[in-house]
């Protein structure tokens, strides 16, 4: 079983797919920390962001094992990751190591942005999770806050604006809702409401 689970930064999916791995004992891929790592790496190195020769051989020299860093975490890291992500020869290259971790014998959960429309299309479940920009905001500028950094809220608010756009409006695998994606709206909703529903649509999916 392979639930794909895709939406904006800061709309929750991250939260809602570990815990619908952990809940239902599937190994769990943020594939956004792919992205980060390549961007991490640009970043330490002084690459410039808009070179797509140098960002897609970062990537394909990229070593998964070190997605847990603490760093891949920071603001920086994310602005940065959102401009790499944009470039089709980054996208190629991490493709196949997301396609694998998806046809991991018993299923899994990813999230990120194309898991259902490119990576796993055929997907037994998908969800697009999503929330008002300013709703993001305030969930960004909190987690921000937890690790240190007090950027004004207008400014958090205009780089989700910023990153909606370059990410919907990319030519590789923009952001976007698929077909047979059901959308949940975290908006108003809680970390266990949105876990619920999103609980109850795989049951309905794929049983209990």
């Amino acid at each position: 079983m392979i639930i794909a689970i895709d939406g904006p930064a800061a709309s929750g999916k991250g939260t809602l797919a570990r815990r619908l791995a952990a809940h239902l004992g599937r190994p769990h891929l943020d594939t956004g920390l792919l992205y980060r790592a390549v961007a991490r790496a640009m970043l330490d190195r002084g690459e410039p962001l808009e070179n797509p020769g140098r960002a897609t051989a970062v990537a394909a020299a990229l070593d998964p094992d070190h997605l847990g860093e603490t760093r891949l975490r920071d603001r920086e890291v994310g602005e940065a990751a959102s401009v790499v992500s944009a470039h089709p020869g980054v996208r190629d290259a991490l493709l196949a190591f997301q396609i694998r971790f998806a046809s991991r014998p018993g299923g899994a959960v990813l999230d990120g942005r194309d898991i259902g429309t490119v990576v796993a299309p055929n997907a037994q479940v998908k969800l697009y999770v999503t929330a008002s920009p300013e709703e993001r905001a305030r969930r960004r500028l909190r987690e921000l806050a937890a690790a240190g950094e007090a950027p004004a809220y207008e400014t958090v608010l205009a780089d989700l604006r910023q990153r909606d756009d370059r990410d919907a409006g990319r030519a590789a695998a923009p952001l976007r809702v698929a077909p047979d994606a059901i959308v949940i709206d975290t908006t108003e909703l809680g970390p266990d409401e949105a876990f619920a529903q999103a609980l109850a649509i795989v049951t309905d999916r794929v049983g209990a």
